[in-house]
């Protein structure tokens, strides 16, 4: 599992232009899932029902998992929409994106290099134009310690940069922590040389 951060779209945006008489809008969506990114699909399609051509694509993931990849030149000839549409959002290095292309035909025809030119090029110009944020990759940690190693211990969370998720006080504390994937071994060696081996760290689960 690749546990180093990514970005993801922080908004949506739209880029539109005409070429040749016809109309091309580029919807980008941030959508976490291969579910969502069919359903902003849909949300466009539905809100562009009468364009003659609604083209997408997606990357469900991080940019580079193929996996989570989907495509479709809804009726355009093959390969000259969806295919230079994800060659576009994979390369950005943007996960978790979609990309719907309205197109309102406007009776030229623009030849295959012109379509994929349309469509590549209308996705590159709306990635200008959107802003990312970082989504890091976490998981949950359980510490359970005697109170005298509350100061180190929290010390520990600041250092690291976790969160505390809920705290049980009884004979014990016992935390739940949320941490970067990628700082989860560095973090229990701290706590285990800083207690003396008595603080006891158990993981929980990835999100």
């Amino acid at each position: 599992m690749n546990d180093q951060p990514y970005l993801i779209p922080a908004q949506s945006v739209q880029f539109e232009e005409e070429i040749k008489k016809s109309v091309f809008i580029t919807h980008l969506a941030h959508t976490p899932s291969i579910d969502s990114a069919k359903a902003f699909v849909e949300q466009i399609k539905t809100k562009h029902a009468d364009a003659r051509h609604n083209c997408w694509a997606f990357v469900a993931g991080r940019a580079e998992d193929s996996m989570k990849w989907g495509l479709s030149d809804d009726g355009e000839p093959s390969g000259t929409a969806g295919k230079p549409m994800l060659a576009q959002l994979s390369g950005s290095g943007v996960g978790e994106i979609t990309a719907v292309v309205t197109r309102y035909s406007g009776g030229i025809k623009l030849g295959t290099g012109g379509l994929v030119k349309a469509y590549g090029g209308g996705v590159s110009q709306a990635l200008k134009l959107l802003q990312t944020i970082e989504k890091k990759i976490t998981t949950q940690l359980q510490l359970e310690l005697d109170y005298a190693f509350m100061p180190i211990v929290q010390s520990l969370i600041t250092q690291f940069e976790a969160q505390e998720v809920s705290a049980d006080y009884s004979d014990q504390v016992k935390l739940v922590v949320d941490i970067e994937q990628r700082k989860v071994n560095d973090f229990t060696q701290a706590v285990i040389n800083k207690s003396g081996a008595k603080a006891l760290v158990t993981p929980l689960k990835a999100n």
